[in-house]
């Protein structure tokens, strides 16, 4: 059991592991934290952790590591090449996954680089449920571009279908016959949506896609990076599956992939990435570009340290006791806010709490980002760091203009068997006070603004004192209250 019902009729999320190493947090005053926001560049990226108190800004490299992907750290094959670690690793990958070949590189985006540059032409279209961030740019700088064709209810704030991250089919067919198969570099499905909510793609909808792929010869490609809390969502939502063990599902999707890529920082809770296919054509192409940009075959710019805890990591994925955890929390602080009032994604999803931020804010533009202004005030206001999921993490119109994002969302990623239920209610707490006095936050602005990704690395500066109304606001409410 994942949630456990009180005699009262309340069902909370019942943590299914025991803290026995714990790490010290800090929380700066309102004063310091404000301080510490602007030396930031109202940018969350830039916050020294230092300073945080709880870090959702992202499930990546954070998730809590079992006792048993420690003890396997220690029987790690240091070797160059042909280390025994590869050898154990790529044996889990292919149970888990069914397929014949397994290339290691250090994170997801790593593998991303390594896919667009064996499959994307000048000119070509990759077609995707929703973009990542890191998949577009690698996509743009090959020359190819990206078309999502997500379903509509899929980029809805609210709403009561279950699996909105799923692909349009008619869209897929129309894409197809409007492109030609010879301009589609390939089709990817992200499970889930990182950047509209985390929200999941049904089984069904994966087998009619690769269906059509395979009538087409188009490759089909499939970010696994957020497969746990996909599985999670599969099994509870899909009757056909709600008796199915949890790798026999993930053995489907592999039969179903030309190419299955994922970042262990996520999908295994360790660190480090890899590629699987079982197309020896592709397998050979790929194979040339990991020792140029990774390292050698067998290890592929991962510790080996890492492929040892993201062995055990992976085989512990295919419980449910473990994929369970970030889900049944995400929804237990989105039904906090939802009951004050605080405009959330539905139905919740997996990697985090989404907060809609263009609601949320409704009186400052998008131009002004709505969604970075809430990520710096939430900070301000609690010491929690959030991610912005929107307009600020578009990248420019080649005219300079600013790519509106089709969605305002603040993410609160909540890390696998990290918090504990009374700091998920001290979060509540604190965004409901802040959605309370919400007319306080204003905009932003760019002082140093990169051209790519800008999202991770670029500073900017409030327009108007906002930020301080906000703070002094808050002392007289909260007083010496951290």
């Amino acid at each position: 059991m994942s949630n456990v019902k009180f005699r009262s009729g309340e069902t909370i999320p019942l943590e299914m592991h025991k803290a026995r190493i714990v790490q010290k947090l800090n929380l700066p005053p309102a004063d310091v934290r404000l301080e510490k926001m602007r030396e930031a560049g109202f940018n969350t990226f830039l916050l020294k952790n230092r300073d945080v108190f709880l870090d959702m800004l992202t499930d990546s490299g954070t998730n809590a590591m079992s006792d048993k992907q420690f003890a396997a750290m220690m029987q790690a094959d240091e070797s160059y090449a042909g280390s025994e670690t590869y050898f154990r690793l790529e044996a889990v990958l292919q149970e888990v996954f069914g397929m014949k070949y397994f290339l290691p590189a250090h994170q997801g985006r790593a593998c991303e680089h390594i896919i667009s540059r064996i499959l994307v032409t000048p000119g070509t279209t990759a077609l995707m449920n929703y973009h990542f961030t890191t998949t577009k740019a690698h996509i743009t700088l090959m020359g190819g571009a990206v078309e999502e064709i997500i379903i509509d209810e899929g980029l809805k704030v609210k709403s009561e279908l279950p699996f909105k991250g799923n692909m349009d089919i008619d869209k897929l067919k129309g894409e197809i016959k409007r492109l030609g198969k010879e301009n589609i570099c390939f089709v990817r499905i992200e499970a889930g949506t990182n950047l509209v909510g985390g929200q999941p793609v049904s089984m069904e909808n994966i087998r009619e896609t690769s269906r059509i792929c395979r009538a087409e010869g188009i490759k089909l490609v499939f970010d696994a990076s957020l497969l746990a809390d996909n599985l999670y969502f599969i099994k509870t939502r899909e009757k056909e599956f709600a008796n199915v063990d949890i790798v026999e599902i993930t053995r489907e999707i592999g039969r179903l992939m030309d190419v299955i890529y994922f970042s262990a920082r996520k999908l295994g809770s360790s660190r480090g990435g890899g590629i699987l296919t079982s197309d020896d054509g592709m397998f050979s192409r790929m194979r040339e570009l990991v020792p140029l940009y990774e390292g050698f075959m067998t290890y592929g710019g991962m510790s080996t340290r890492d492929m040892e805890a993201t062995a055990v990591g992976l085989m512990e994925t295919m419980d449910m006791d473990v994929i369970s955890q970030t889900p049944i929390f995400v929804a237990a602080l989105a039904r906090e806010l939802q009951a004050k009032g605080v405009p959330v994604v539905t139905p919740y999803g997996g990697l985090g709490c989404h907060i809609d931020a263009r609601e949320f804010c409704e009186h400052i533009t998008q131009e002004e980002y709505p969604a970075g202004a809430l990520a710096a005030a939430l900070y301000i206001a609690s010491g929690v760091r959030g991610m912005e999921r929107g307009t600020l993490s578009e990248q420019r119109n080649p005219d300079g203009s600013e790519r509106l994002a089709e969605m305002e969302l603040v993410r609160l990623a909540i890390p696998r068997r990290v918090f504990t239920l009374s700091q998920i209610q001290f979060v509540a707490d604190r965004v409901a006070w802040l959605y309370e006095n919400r007319k306080l936050i204003g905009g932003l602005k760019f002082t140093d603004e990169p051209k790519l990704l800008r999202f991770f690395i670029g500073k900017l500066d409030s327009i108007g004192g906002w930020p301080e109304t906000l703070m002094k606001k808050f002392t007289e409410d909260f007083g010496d209250s951290l």
